[in-house]
């Protein structure tokens, strides 16, 4: 199967589609990808590439990757990511359907991480390729842009609304990573098909490594949260947990190995928030190491007592799972979810962990000491428990199968409305 991979964000950024595309090409697929020049998170273009450059390049594993101009996002500001998600959407419906010209492709599958705009060019490509048309729904438009702020008139909300439905409407199939994110797509999509499918976990996370790792934690009990620090991920509600556990311990005689210490690795739009309210509160007991490599990431994983996630608490996030909850399933550590709806029922529903409302440091703290007091083995059983669950919904190669299945479904069916019109011509 001939498949084009339209995606804003590609490597070297660290995305959940990098890995979707080699496994698809070890099951057989030819991959080619449309994405544009490499920013995320920092807002920067990586070094080697150039913003207002376009052309394609060949992946180490040896596929073709086309190249499209892009602003870069610069600090996260509204103004700075209107111009990074329209240039996209304007440069791979111009220079990418240039470059694309010759090509053709069985089905073009859109990751459809924020914004769902990036799916126009798809749309127009569609055509010229002579393909079936999938975007995997990674976020709610419009819901999105009401909670994270940067969109608040009811007008402006419902005509992106609007635009999404249409949208929506084009595709051939639509994929949610989330299973509550489907009634709400459904509720747009007209007749086009709506199927759960979720996001897999990190093919190296889980797997024993040799290697030396590349950032060594404290003596302490040890959480971790991995992954994007912006605005959604309700890290005041970490530092405060952090603040208030710290307070709690002074003046008490601890041995080191028994303190609560947070380590949050990554990097994003809040960043250098952290990092100033990490200084102004005095905390000791947070750690912001920056960002690490998919590969580094289960050395680090191995050496946490826990794995944290978080979210703002809000309709929309309360359908969403965040990626990272499958690799920290698979793992093997206790989990604590600092967030409310799907992704706290999947946690609990593993028995892998934790899970405690959205926003609620108290709450937070809590689950931190109830687990931290959690025998070793009690631990051990949840961390098992995660990866049996990882195994049996997340695990990469039974997904890939299945993603295969849904694109051969989606070109099957367009196949079979086109020789419908030619037979009714």
């Amino acid at each position: 199967m001939r498949v084009l991979v339209v995606s804003q964000h590609y490597w070297p950024e660290s995305f959940r589609i990098n890995e979707v595309v080699e496994s698809l090409r070890e099951a057989g697929c030819e991959v080619t990808v449309l994405s544009g020049q490499p920013n995320y998170p920092r807002g920067e273009v990586f070094s080697g590439y150039k913003a207002l450059s376009w052309g394609v390049e060949r992946h180490p594993s040896g596929y073709e990757i086309y190249r499209v101009p892009l602003a870069p996002r610069g600090r996260g500001r509204a103004l700075g990511l209107v111009a990074n998600y329209l240039s996209f959407v304007f440069g791979a419906a111009s220079f990418g359907a240039w470059l694309l010209r010759r090509k053709r492709f069985d089905v073009i599958f859109v990751y459809g991480v924020s914004p769902i705009l990036q799916v126009i060019p798809a749309i127009a490509l569609r055509t010229t390729c002579r393909a079936a048309l999938v975007t995997w729904v990674q976020d709610l438009w419009p819901q999105s842009l009401e909670v994270t702020g940067y969109v608040k008139n009811a007008t402006v909300l419902a005509l992106v609304e609007r635009l999404v439905r249409w949208i929506y409407r084009r595709n051939d199939l639509l994929l949610a990573q989330s299973e509550a994110f489907v009634s709400t797509i459904r509720a747009l999509s007209g007749r086009t098909e709506v199927v759960y499918h979720p996001n897999p976990g990190e093919r190296a996370v889980g797997e024993e490594s040799a290697c030396t790792p590349a950032l060594v934690l404290k003596p302490a009990f040890n959480v971790v949260f991995a992954g994007n620090l912006g605005t959604v991920q309700a890290l005041e509600t970490i530092l405060d947990a952090a603040e208030q556990l710290q307070r709690d311990s002074k003046g008490e005689q601890l041995q080191r190995d028994s303190k609560v210490h947070f380590t949050l690795v990554g990097d994003g739009s809040r960043r250098n928030w952290l990092q100033e309210e990490v200084k102004r509160r005095g905390l000791h007991n947070v750690a912001l190491p920056g960002r690490f490599t998919p590969d580094q990431m289960p050395a680090i994983f191995a050496q946490a007592d826990a794995l944290l996630v978080s979210l703002v608490r809000s309709s929309i996030m309360e359908q969403t799972v965040p990626s990272k909850v499958q690799a920290y399933l698979a793992a093997g550590k206790p989990l604590i979810a600092s967030m409310d709806g799907e992704g706290a029922r999947v946690i609990r529903e593993a028995g892998a962990g934790l899970a405690c409302p959205a926003e609620d440091a108290s709450a937070l703290v809590d689950a931190v000491t109830v687990l931290k007091s959690a025998s070793v083995a009690d631990r051990q059983a949840m961390g098992q428990a995660g990866r049996d669950y990882y195994n049996k919904h997340f695990e990469p190669v039974m997904l890939t199968d299945r993603l295969i299945g849904h694109l051969g479904d989606a070109v099957r069916k367009r196949v079979g409305r086109q020789e419908s019109r030619k037979r009714e011509a």
